[in-house]
This record gives C-alpha cells, structure tokens and sequence, in this order.
C-alpha cells in the first residue's frame, strides 16, 4: 500500500483524536497530582498535534482547500463551524508553546493561569477538527457533477 498526500485528512483525523485523547488524560492526571504523568501527557498531545500540522500544511500546499459538497442549511451550519474552528485554531497556535514553555521553566503559576484558557481550546479545536473531516470527506464530499 502506498501512501499519497490525498491519504494525510484520514490521518490527521486520527492525530486529532489522539491528541484530544492525550489531554484528557493529561487533564485527569493533574486532577489526581499525578504530574509526571500529566507532563508527559501533556508533550505527547504537543508533538501529536505538531505532526497534525506538518501533515496539514503538506496537504493544503499540494491540494489547496477542500470544497464542501452539502447544500442548503448543512452548508451555513458547515461553513459557521468551520469558521469557529478555524478562528480557535489560530488562537491555540501560539498557546500551546507558550503553555508549555511556562511548565517547562517551572513558572507554574503563570502556566495554570494560561492553561485554564489554552487546554479547552485546544480541546474544542482537535475534536471540531475531526468534526470537519467528517463532514467534508465522509458526509457531505464536493462532487463536480
């Protein structure tokens, strides 16, 4: 089997997922104190959503942006999701470094107060990402017709 760039949406659904999986679980440990699993939790999700966007920019250069095939209210509904989405993943870019930077210097003050912001969005974008792959390439897929 040979994997092409038309293959990388499948697996960055499963990244996304992973990722949000991982910061479940890195949020669940640092209930609990545990926060030598929570860091590693935690740099797992960041290096598993770093692929997501190394695999994200290989595909948009070589294939541009995926058209949507639904018509009427699923297309509003589809596009309003996509724009929130698209507008919190902007925001988490920088974040998510940021975030991490300050655990990694121990400033754990000032990365409580950021993380309170940073983990539910980066949440909300890895599971609304696959919410966008499901509708664009499984549900609702552009058909030149």
């Amino acid at each position: 089997m040979i994997f092409t760039v038309h293959d990388i949406p499948h697996l960055n659904a499963f990244l996304n997922t992973l990722s949000v999986l991982l910061l479940i679980a890195g949020y669940s440990f640092i209930r609990a104190g545990d926060k030598e699993r929570h860091k590693y939790c935690m740099l797992a999700a960041a290096v598993v959503s770093g692929l997501f966007l190394i695999g994200y920019v290989i595909y948009k250069f070589n294939t541009g942006f995926a058209k949507f095939g639904g018509e009427g209210w699923i297309r509003t509904f589809y596009f309003c999701f996509l724009f929130v989405h698209v507008i919190c993943a902007f925001i988490i870019t920088p974040l998510v470094p940021l975030t991490l930077y300050r655990a990694l210097k121990n400033d754990f003050e000032r990365h409580r107060k950021l993380a309170r912001w940073a983990w539910p969005i980066w949440v909300y974008v890895g599971i609304s990402g696959v919410g966008v792959y499901i509708f664009a390439i499984h549900l609702y897929p552009y058909s030149p017709n």
